[in-house]
């Protein structure tokens, strides 16, 4: 298994990162936001989910099925000392997969980076039937435009009180802004990985 690490070796809990689907744990988000939350004492891995490891050999496959990156993930946390010691999450696809163990795996708290509440431009698939009964303490932080979930849409939303919702202005699906906003992609940056810094803490 292999995994990227950073941030204070015996800080507790870890933070543990997932990717997106369509990038691996050291794409810029990943290494960025992993770096802003390390800087800050807070003990942070980040891994990668089969098929996204695989192409580092030549071989590029699509996402793999549920139950393989559900597995993944158990398999991580296991690793890393058990629920009790870590705050799941993840980049899109990987927070939405740590939110669907964390419940079962009994995780300290889950994070995750621009959920992708549905498929883009397919509003009416929801992906939050399990979102409406989590009872892990969770911190989503989300583009106020982000096209797989507006803050319009997702305010609509019936989702677990457990879950609070951080809004990034003006933010797409990677927080980034545009010019106009009168915000940078390095200040949203920076702003989610404080409040990620402050929630993995009261944890």
């Amino acid at each position: 298994m292999n995994l990227l690490t950073g941030g204070p070796e015996g800080a507790r809990p870890i933070l543990v990162l997932a990717h997106g689907a369509g990038a691996g744990m050291d794409s810029p988000f990943m290494r960025d936001f992993a770096a802003l939350v390390a800087a800050e004492g807070v003990r942070v891995v980040r891994f990668e989910f089969p098929y996204m490891a695989a192409r580092r050999t030549g071989s590029r496959r699509p996402p793999d099925r549920e139950p393989v990156l559900r597995r993944t993930w158990l398999e991580v946390i296991e690793a890393l000392g058990g629920g009790s010691q870590v705050v799941v999450g993840g980049k899109s696809m990987g927070g939405r997969f740590a939110s669907m163990v964390a419940d079962e795996a009994k995780v300290r708290g889950l994070v995750c980076l621009g959920y992708p509440f549905h498929p883009t431009g397919q509003p009416e698939n929801l992906r939050t039937a399990h979102l409406e009964t989590l009872r892990t303490p969770s911190l989503f932080v989300q583009g106020e435009r982000d096209p797989f979930g507006t803050r319009e849409e997702v305010e609509g939303y019936a989702l677990s009180k457990r879950i609070r919702l951080l809004w990034m202005p003006d933010g797409d699906h990677s927080l980034k802004p545009r010019k106009s906003s009168g915000f940078t992609h390095e200040q949203h940056m920076q702003t989610a990985a404080q409040a990620v810094v402050e929630f993995v803490r009261r944890r």
